[in-house]
């Protein structure tokens, strides 16, 4: 399908959903509690105004300098994830509604004629309960997202992995989305964090911009100062594409970054070393000159009894990684689904969504992203910054996943 109809595809079934999540909140919050005429008047306009704020987010985000995209995009992102946790509870209303309903009407009579104050009461306490756990649940969500993001550490048997390197630690970013919402100060923080593990590695996994390397050239300078004994690397996300992927290439690289592109280069010494393999991003094809995912380039040529290790930003590169023998797999992309039960969703696109899991002979290891994408919320996910310590086979039987 061209690239320009797959857009148009997508941005009218983003369209559909906003207009009809929108409308169902105004049947079950406005309509149907029936506020009075006033109060119904204005939280319609309201309501109305919400939802032509979310497509107009698009043309913001570019149209606007920065720090006042900031300012007018943060409760707008807001609104997009409240929504969604005002829909999901008030679909969980409407299941006791329809239980509550067929157990009154089974114990009163199937003709019994609704008493429309009963309903209109219920409506109004329904959407009380609604609003108020909504609430109290975005509140968690915003505060577990704008706090501090957690060091998650594992560690991971590799049965190719030399001895001579066990316990080499790589932290892994994914994720970052430096752009509307996030921004050179929590980078810096980012930065600090990491540099105070001391790894041996750094491997950012994807969508670390949302925005041109002209607009966030300064949001994106503190990456200069991470540091790693064998070096910090790097692999496009899908969101490296809707931003200028060939200048950001050029731009991580000049600050010291090495960009792996369908290649791999080697961490150790002569005598102990491995493979440490990149790819673009798994839908890169036909959205920038030259790119596309060739993990069998990557691989070309390599020893066979050398362990290696993917930066693959999308977990369904692993079905490719598992046939060609890679060891392990490092990923982000999902964000752990972000704003719960969006987890289950993602399944229907990646096979794998958080954690460490087994494919095969192939580990891949799913990380619930460092920062967020769009709405400042996280419910059911921490933002995370993986500290994986690697090697051979000889530790406790627990660090393996079934």
């Amino acid at each position: 399908m061209p690239q320009v109809l797959r857009f148009v595809l997508f941005i009218g079934l983003m369209l559909a959903c906003v207009v009809g999540i929108h409308y169902y909140l105004w049947v079950r919050l406005i309509r149907d509690p029936a506020p009075a005429l006033h109060g119904r008047i204005l939280l319609t306009v309201l309501l109305v105004a919400l939802a032509v704020s979310l497509p107009s987010a698009f043309f913001l985000s570019r149209a606007l300098p920065l720090p006042a995209a900031r300012a007018v995009l943060f409760p707008i992102y807001f609104w997009m994830g409240f929504m969604f946790v005002l829909f999901v509870c008030l679909l969980g209303a409407e299941l006791v509604r329809l239980g509550s309903g067929a157990a009154v009407r089974l114990a009163r009579g199937a003709g019994e004629v609704a008493d429309p104050e009963r309903r209109l009461l219920l409506a109004r306490l329904g959407a009380m309960a609604v609003t108020t756990t909504a609430g109290s649940l975005g509140a968690f969500s915003v505060h577990t997202a704008l706090g501090r993001v957690v060091v998650k550490r594992l560690k991971v048997e590799l049965p190719r992995f030399p001895r001579e390197l066990d316990g080499l630690t790589v932290v892994q970013l994914c994720d970052l989305h430096i752009g509307p919402t996030l921004g050179r100060a929590w980078l810096e923080g980012i930065v600090a964090q990491t540099n105070a593990l001391k790894p041996d590695v750094i491997a950012i996994v994807g969508d670390l911009v949302d925005g041109s390397v002209e607009r966030l050239r300064h949001e994106v300078a503190p990456l200069a100062q991470l540091r790693a004994r064998h070096g910090v690397f790097f692999v496009t996300g899908n969101h490296e594409y809707y931003s200028g992927a060939v200048e950001w290439v050029a731009e991580l690289e000049r600050l010291g970054l090495r960009v792996l592109r369908n290649e791999r280069v080697r961490i150790g010494t002569e005598v102990a070393s491995f493979d440490l393999a990149g790819v673009d991003d798994y839908g890169a094809e036909g959205l920038a000159p030259g790119h596309a995912h060739d993990l069998e380039r990557a691989l070309a040529g390599r020893d066979p009894t050398r362990e290696v290790v993917l930066l693959a930003h999308q977990p369904r590169s692993i079905f490719e990684a598992a046939r060609l023998g890679v060891g392990l797999q490092l990923s982000g992309h999902t964000h752990g689904g972000q704003i719960w039960p969006w987890r289950y969703l993602v399944y229907l696109q990646q096979p794998y969504v958080s954690g460490l899991a087994r494919h095969d002979r192939t580990l891949i290891y799913v990380s619930e992203g460092t920062g967020f994408w769009g709405p400042p919320m996280r419910l059911g996910t921490k933002a995370e910054i993986t500290h994986l310590t690697l090697a051979s086979p000889s530790g406790p039987a627990e660090t393996r996943p079934a």
